[in-house]
């Protein structure tokens, strides 16, 4: 992955936009939080091939995380953190975001055929 180019990652997202696609999204703290401090919560979130249809996509942010939002009929998707991206050899887009150590916190992928 590479760090996002917020441009390059706007044009990607509106290929996808007014068809059905699978989208992946996956938020976590995991052990990180607990195992550094034992009054921390872990939290996360996961949600893997929601078979969806977005009518607008946009990508925001201040040059070191952003924000992708993926507006639906009834709502939005979005995630908050993303640091890095990919447009993989099967034209899916992979997005995270990375902490200071390098460690997954969120991640939002699109792809045009079910995730493994």
């Amino acid at each position: 992955m590479k760090p996002i180019e917020i441009n390059n990652v706007q044009d990607i997202l509106e290929q996808f936009c007014n068809r059905e696609v699978y989208v992946h999204l996956e938020t976590t703290n995991g052990a990180y939080a607990s195992h550094f401090d034992d009054k921390a919560y872990n939290v996360g979130a996961y949600i893997r091939n929601a078979k969806v249809k977005f009518t607008q996509a946009k990508i925001v942010g201040n040059g070191k995380t952003y924000r992708t939002g993926l507006k639906m009929d009834l709502g939005w998707i979005y995630a908050e953190g993303l640091t890095d991206c990919e447009l993989d050899k099967d034209n899916r887009l992979l997005m995270a975001g990375h902490d200071r150590e390098g460690r997954l916190m969120v991640s939002l992928e699109i792809s045009d055929t079910p995730f493994n």
